[in-house]
């Protein structure tokens, strides 16, 4: 019953840009506000084809990201707005991002497009406890690299550990002859300014 998004109203469906019965990024928002709404624990959507290098004419910053973002923005957009509206963005939090950021230039021929940069990048966060419609850190002019307000990775966990509810520093495990963390053997600090 959960996975029948057939169930929704037309508006509801039109909001989200989902079709029924069609693979796509905006069914799977409606799917994941349908599992929080049933009380599923943890929701992990998958959106591929953001990969631009620019090689050919299918992976270009010009004709797809435009299409990609427009998609996703509709999507998420219905979706954290549903999640307000029946009162589950507070205690759900929703992170959108991926496992590296882009150069501001490509090193490829043909259409524009851009590399895999690890010096900076961008995520969001949203609901439960984190602070609305605000922003910390930044990169350099061109986009290259971290430069204000840097987040390591591990602090990234350790803030989205707290907002689940969790202390970091007590999520241990013995391996090897060592106290493991999910945050990695280094210190690590939660980002206390993006908290509500």
């Amino acid at each position: 019953e959960v996975m029948d998004i057939a169930r929704e109203s037309q508006s509801t469906l039109e909001q989200y840009g989902a079709q029924p019965g069609k693979a796509s990024f905006a069914n799977n928002c409606l799917l994941a506000r349908r599992l929080v709404e049933q009380g599923v624990g943890f929701v992990q959507l998958f959106d591929w084809g953001w990969d631009f290098h620019g090689t050919t004419a299918g992976n270009d910053l010009v004709k797809r990201l435009p299409v990609k973002c427009a998609e996703n923005d509709k999507s998420v957009t219905a979706l954290l707005r549903d999640l307000k509206q029946r009162g589950l963005l507070d205690e759900t939090l929703v992170v959108w991002g991926g496992e590296f950021g882009r150069t501001p230039t490509s090193e490829g021929v043909g259409k524009p497009g851009r590399d895999h940069n690890h010096y900076g990048f961008s995520m969001w966060l949203a609901g439960a406890g984190v602070r609305g419609g605000s922003h910390y850190g930044a990169t350099d002019p061109v986009g290259l690299r971290a430069a204000e307000d840097k987040v390591h990775v591990r602090d990234l966990h350790a803030t989205i550990l707290h907002l689940l509810g969790l202390d970091y520093e007590q999520l241990t495990f013995y391996h090897n002859g060592l106290d493991e963390r999910l945050t990695g053997p280094s210190e690590a600090s939660v980002v206390k300014e993006v908290l509500a």
